[in-house]
């Protein structure tokens, strides 16, 4: 278990709900991984690199709607700027498997 946090530390996190509007492979990647436009509504488009490509074909993540914490500093990976992070788990086989709400939600919803 990690650190127990407060409730002010947790409200610091901004997750949303986006849709992933375009997939791109990402050769430059150390690991492989696809470069992903995703659209938060009123927050914008945003990117991100996300180590997927185990489980998920390109055509499988295209208008997906993921969760993602959207307030973290880009980290610049190999030649992209990845300005999110897509929210996923580790399977029994140590692949990811994407976080999404149940039900379709309007982009750029904050998870409360």
């Amino acid at each position: 278990m990690k650190q127990e946090i407060t409730f002010e530390d947790f409200l610091k996190v901004d997750i949303r709900i986006g849709t992933i509007i375009e997939v791109n492979d990402f050769p430059k990647a150390r690991k492989p991984a696809y470069q992903l436009t995703i659209d938060f509504g009123e927050l914008g488009v945003k990117k991100s690199s996300a180590q997927i490509t185990d489980i998920y074909s390109k055509e499988d993540l295209l208008n997906k709607q993921i969760t993602a914490i959207v307030n973290f500093k880009p980290r610049q990976i190999a030649n992209f700027m990845s300005e999110c992070l897509v929210m996923g788990i580790y399977n029994k086989t140590g692949n990811v498997v994407l976080l999404q709400a149940s039900k379709s939600i309007k982009n750029g919803e904050q998870v409360s």
